[in-house]
């Protein structure tokens, strides 16, 4: 504490250092506030005294000591659990729960009922910890291709991950998902391989598939000492040393000497691994060639160049349930993967047309932050960010760029699962979540003094629709509630009216996601809901052109309604990044110019459902070539009606087609069941793409239509005795067949007499 006289005034600031704060990490001595500051009006005379050299090092210190990583896998990898074991190592956690606890408290990072029940993780789960004086970030994602957008959001936020592989299951499809996601956000990773436990396990068969179906880059830096119930300990390639994990959850690492008996192999694998980060990084190759003598730390250094460049995929060993290897892949996210400064991230300037504009990821700069998750809490709306740039502070005001709102920060707080930590501020480079501030997924905030958003995320579009109702009258409110609840929480899920049949109609990725959503109205808002037969999103679309002629012209006293629309429709080609164009191609003023936004509307509209089963119609190209108004009579409701029925009229002549989702279905069957399977897929009307051996397990990849999968978890279970497992994901809409055309119409058909 400095004191200073100025004239009569007393000013007393506490000027607080990292060199000062060793007890605590960097980045909580930044969040406690390190200017203590009375009479700040003083503050600016005494700040240029202290110079700017004395300051930046501190700053940049606390910003190196920080991670943000992710851990995602394939279903029942072993994330959650691992996530347990970092939390208890870092001393976040006293006891270690398992999963599927037996006691019934469960993993801390399922802290929803559902997912104790399920032994699955349904919601990504954001806590932090320290390790080593280093600040880490932890979202635990889920592994279920259903809650795919949770991992989406998390990657995008995130500065690297943990990608986690099963030692027998290997590279399942989920995992390749999710390496597709980590490729999208441009997110550096370590791969760990975990269960070297169990029987059966290979690592080396892992990697290898790591390399194939991954193209990962990648090397092992770790050997391990035994397999399934041999398995001892850990050998780091880096270091040359033994790990052993002793005590009664592994908290003792006893380092020793590489045992005799597999000293070859060990050389072997280092040599690899130098030989294979070599190749990616020029400083260790001029080494690797020129036969020097490669040093721990230029190992290390070599490493970290190229799997921050995304070059090169560090693989690490282990078993998260027995406790041994977790240490050792801390200790990898902090030497390998890039702290918050030494990944470039952009943001689009609204006032500049959405120039790209790179964030210097600095506490110096303006506040930009980006809303990824919202959650409804005990006390109100609950929104997660990541802090791209700045400072935010309690009491701050802050500016909702998609909408313009101003907004005061009431609330800010650091989240450790379900629980939460009031803090006074907080600053680049960090995952916090603030209460009481309305907004979207996805919204970006800043301090008022710039106008950046943001890019967005990829959202996969719903597959699969179910007609819901409350079963009693009384519990309406809370039923839409609900509903509102969960659109704004999860992006993939829709609802929406059923315009003939007035149902609500809730839309999402599977069956096990609507069923979640479904399960959640009923504990959390205590309304029974009764579920109708799941309906596959259908499209419509038209395979010729075909003209219109359409003169829409009504006289019942008064003004009357007249408009007239001339022009074709014709199918947009494949692969075209727009689902409807609107083309206004005449040439004079036959039609008004203020009347084309109505025309627009009108065909928009009439596509929203199409005349063979009711469903919107998809790529589709309208051209408007000609017309006639009327002086008195034209409006722009005679020319969106004009529009709507001329759509109707030459609908027909287009040759319309059904498309139906169709999904890559990936099987894994033991081999005896093979035949079965693959004659049932036939049978689905599927098409295996794909069919390859993995010890006794056959792995069959298919595609098979949406609308024959339905109750398929029930069928593969009795068909394999239990033993099969799949996983579904949306690939294309495709054609159906003519004789699946027939069906559907006279279905649709007879339901509308019906009525």
């Amino acid at each position: 504490m400095t004191r200073f006289q100025n004239g009569s005034r007393l000013l007393s600031y506490t000027f607080s250092r990292s060199k000062t704060t060793s007890s605590v990490s960097p980045t909580t001595a930044l969040l406690q506030g390190n200017f203590q500051i009375q009479h700040s009006r003083h503050f600016s005379n005494l700040a240029s005294a202290t110079t700017k050299e004395e300051k930046e090092p501190w700053w940049k210190d606390s910003m190196e000591r920080l991670r943000n990583i992710g851990i995602s896998a394939h279903i029942d990898s072993g994330k959650t659990t691992l996530t347990e074991r970092i939390l208890y190592y870092t001393g976040r956690i006293h006891e270690i729960h398992e999963v599927r606890g037996r006691d019934g408290v469960g993993a801390k990072m399922d802290s929803m009922d559902l997912e104790r029940e399920k032994g699955i993780t349904i919601q990504s789960a954001a806590t932090y910890c320290s390790w080593n004086g280093y600040q880490v970030n932890i979202i635990d994602t889920p592994g279920h291709v259903d809650f795919t957008i949770e991992v989406e959001r998390a990657l995008r936020v995130l500065d690297g991950a943990i990608l986690v592989l099963c030692s027998v299951g290997g590279v399942q499809s989920q995992s390749i998902t999710v390496d597709r996601q980590m490729r999208r956000y441009e997110v550096p990773r370590l791969a760990f391989i975990n269960k070297l436990d169990r029987m059966g396990a290979d690592p080396w068969k892992v990697l290898n598939q790591a390399r194939s179906k991954l193209r990962h880059h990648s090397a092992a830096v770790q050997v391990p000492i035994g397999l399934e119930d041999d398995f001892q300990g850990l050998i780091d390639l880096v270091k040359m040393k033994a790990y052993y994990f002793h005590g009664s959850n592994g908290e003792k690492i006893v380092t020793a000497e590489i045992p005799v008996e597999i000293e070859a192999l060990v050389a072997e694998k280092r040599r690899e691994l130098i030989e294979t980060v070599s190749e990616v990084d020029d400083k260790l190759a001029d080494a690797f060639l020129a036969d020097e003598s490669i040093s721990t730390s230029d190992l290390e250094k070599a490493i970290r160049r190229a799997t921050v460049a995304k070059k090169f995929v560090p693989v690490f060993m282990g078993s998260a349930f027995k406790n041994k290897g977790v240490q050792p892949l801390l200790d990898g996210v902090l030497s390998y993967l890039p702290c918050p400064l030494e990944v470039s991230n952009y943001a689009l300037d609204q006032t500049k047309d959405e120039e790209k504009v790179v964030l210097t990821g600095t506490p110096d700069g303006p506040l930009v932050a980006l809303a990824f998750k919202l959650e409804e809490g005990r006390f109100g709306q609950l929104t997660y960010l990541r802090i791209y740039e700045g400072v935010i502070r309690k009491g701050d005001f802050i500016v909702n760029v998609n909408t313009g709102k101003k907004i005061k920060v009431p609330r800010l707080v650091r989240m450790h699962s379900n629980e939460m930590e009031d803090i006074q501020e907080a600053h680049a480079g960090q995952i916090v979540a603030v209460f009481g501030v309305d907004c979207a997924s996805g919204d970006t905030f800043t301090d008022g003094s710039v106008k950046y958003t943001m890019t967005s995320m990829n959202v996969p579009e719903p597959v699969m629709s179910l007609a819901i109702q409350p079963v009693s009258k009384d519990s309406g409110g809370q039923f839409s509630k609900a509903l509102n609840r969960f659109q704004k929480e999860d992006p993939t899920f829709r609802v929406g009216l059923d315009p003939e049949s007035a149902q609500t109609i809730i839309s999402g990725m599977g069956e096990l996601h609507l069923d979640i959503y479904v399960e959640r109205i009923r504990r959390e808002y205590k309304v029974d809901a009764s579920v109708g037969k799941p309906r596959v999103n259908f499209r419509e679309t038209i395979t010729q052109r075909a003209e219109f002629d359409y003169l829409h012209k009504k006289q019942s006293g008064g003004q009357g309604q007249y408009g007239r629309v001339c022009g074709y429709i014709e199918p947009i080609p494949q692969g075209s990044m727009t689902k409807f164009e609107f083309d206004n191609m005449i040439v004079g003023q036959v039609i008004p110019s203020n009347f084309i936004p109505a025309i627009e509307k009108g065909f928009k509209e009439a596509a929203n459902s199409g005349s063979l089963i009711g469903h919107p119609v998809e790529n589709l190209r309208i051209a408007l070539t000609d017309g006639a108004a009327h002086a008195v009579d034209s409006s722009e409701l005679a020319f969106k009606l004009a529009a709507i029925y001329a759509f109707r009229q030459c609908y027909t002549a287009a040759k319309p087609v059904i498309l139906e989702p169709v999904m890559l279905v990936e099987l894994k069957v033991p081999t005896e069941f093979q035949g079965t399977v693959a004659g049932d897929i036939n049978k689905r009307k599927g098409v295996i793409v794909g069919n390859d051996q993995d010890g006794d397990d056959s792995i069959i990849t298919s595609h098979v239509p949406l609308n024959n999968m339905f109750g398929y978890s029930t069928a593969l279970r009795s068909m394999t005795q239990g033993k099969g497992e799949f996983t579904m994901e949306y690939k294309e809409h495709l054609p159906v067949s003519q004789d699946v055309q027939m069906q559907l119409v006279n279905a649709y058909k007879a339901s509308k007499t019906a009525e």
